[in-house]
């Protein structure tokens, strides 16, 4: 079963605004939790491994506006965790009014390496996870005119080589936010961020410092970006852009005019 916060009970209704966020716990995933809950949101903060992290960010934006955070495990390739994290972010707060779908795996899929084991991994949390979290979600968006924002990338247009299935999954995720939001529409806006070099990737896709600075020169900026650059982007789309929808904004320092 998967965990919840140990501040476990039902909160009352509530006419402050609710987020939840995916992949929450870390990395771009926090600083979004941080961007929202200082604009006046509530935030639920989804998780699926990072325990500790979710703990810490949880204590720390409670202490900052008591009860205004709560942290929910789920394994994203689980269709009962999936329900599940459904049922208790409407629990807590009983509204919703964001729903970001963050939370990816990346990591290199050579065509001959590729497994189904592989794919199903891959298309599970990175395209099939966002599509049923906002179907199970969009009835309770729509009551508050709601939005949702998917953060694709800039190789779902370019395909980044040895990565086949990941490019795949967010080529399909940001075909999916194009479909939502003609489906969702009027009362659900749903709309895309796509980073291009913020945040270097970590573990089986860690990259030496060359490659990195060979990133940057094709980038018009010749710069990395800031996590704060996407939360720039996300809080324009649900704030300050009530006739955008279906779009994907990216944010890569010119980074897709050059590759």
């Amino acid at each position: 079963m998967p965990e919840t916060s140990s501040t476990d009970q039902t909160m009352p209704n509530t006419t402050q605004k609710v987020a939840l966020i995916t992949g929450a716990a870390k990395r771009i995933g926090a600083e979004l939790v941080r961007s929202l809950h200082h604009y006046g949101y509530n935030i639920l903060i989804h998780y699926g491994q990072s325990t500790v992290e979710a703990e810490q960010l949880e204590a720390e934006l409670n202490h900052l506006r008591p009860h205004s955070a709560y942290r929910i495990q789920a394994d994203l390739n689980s269709s009962s965790d999936l329900q599940s994290l459904a049922q208790q972010t409407l629990a807590r707060w009983h509204r919703l009014d964001v729903l970001i779908n963050n939370a990816s795996r990346f990591y290199p899929t050579p065509v001959e390496s590729v497994t189904e084991e592989i794919w199903d991994d891959l298309f599970n949390s990175n395209l099939r996870a966002p599509f049923f979290l906002s179907q199970a979600l969009a009835p309770a968006l729509k009551k508050h005119d709601g939005c949702i924002v998917n953060l694709v990338d800039i190789y779902a247009e370019r395909p980044l080589e040895g990565y086949s299935i990941y490019n795949l999954t967010k080529a399909g995720l940001a075909m999916l936010t194009k479909t939502l939001a003609k489906e969702l529409g009027p009362q659900i806006r749903v709309n895309g961020v796509a980073p291009g070099a913020v945040l270097w990737p970590t573990d089986a896709a860690k990259l030496e410092d060359s490659a990195k600075q060979k990133i940057l020169q094709r980038t018009a900026l010749k710069t990395a970006g800031k996590p704060e650059d996407i939360c720039n982007a996300v809080l324009f789309l649900i704030e300050k852009s009530t006739y955008i929808t279906g779009q994907i904004i990216k944010v890569d320092g010119g980074r897709s005019l050059n590759q």
